[in-house]
């Protein structure tokens, strides 16, 4: 298990915010970055956690610094948790050539083409790797009382990961203008198709909310939320 090295601290409502580095195996050796948010707690026990899944060209910092989350947060004695958007410096020819795909736009999935699946693995790094890397650190989260959240690209990635994941996971999804149908949208059908060998049929069953939302047959907690702008050719 790779050990945690801590980055920076910063105060923030009583609190602490955190960024802190590792080798991430799931990411194929490369240093993987989060910034993680612990409400002040006095006596050490745990606290539930609120995953924050950033959008297309984002960091582990967008939502730490902008999201305006912690001080509710805060007031609720949760933690959150703030991944990056996808590997660092994986040298695949062409992770940089665009903004909408690659480096900054991992989409939250495992890749399954060749070339992107040794380290562009952001559902496997979001979902198990960083519980079992900051639970080793013995940092006092609860992932038994855990729900996840994003925005756009994000917004996929929480609406997905809650929606497909068979242990249920997740307590709760929330969703700033995701991306919800990505197989008929520009990103997704571009990021399927870059990163998966049956690329949009093979996102189906896994990476689209609305394909999985219509299959499902239990109760979901699920709040999503879009405003009249909100292009939709991108989020459907």
């Amino acid at each position: 298990m790779s050990t945690l090295e801590k980055v920076s601290s910063n105060k923030a409502f009583e609190g602490e915010l955190t960024k802190y580095k590792f080798k991430s195996s799931v990411l194929g050796g490369l240093d993987a970055h989060f910034n993680l948010f612990m409400p002040l707690n006095k006596d050490g026990s745990k606290v539930p956690v609120l995953v924050y899944l950033a959008g297309l060209t984002c960091t582990e910092d967008n939502g730490a610094q902008k999201g305006g989350f912690l001080g509710v947060a805060a007031s609720q004695d949760i933690a959150i948790l703030f991944p990056d958007t996808s590997p660092r410096g994986a040298g695949v020819p062409g992770e940089d050539a665009d903004w909408d795909f690659g480096t900054g736009a991992g989409f939250y999935l495992d890749a399954t083409k060749p070339e992107w699946s040794e380290h562009y693995k952001m559902a496997t790094h979001v979902t198990v790797e960083l519980p079992q890397v900051i639970e080793a650190a013995g940092i006092p989260i609860d992932f038994t009382r855990q729900s996840v959240f994003g925005h756009s690209m994000g917004g996929h990635g929480a609406l997905t990961l809650y929606l497909s994941s068979k242990s249920k996971q997740y307590r709760s999804a929330s969703a700033f203008a995701p991306i919800s149908n990505p197989v008929n949208a520009p990103w997704g059908i571009k990021a399927f198709n870059g990163y998966l060998q049956g690329g949009t049929d093979e996102a189906l069953d896994q990476y689209d909310a609305t394909v999985l939302i219509a299959k499902t047959t239990d109760p979901v907690h699920i709040l999503v939320d879009y405003v009249r702008f909100t292009p939709t050719k991108y989020c459907y």
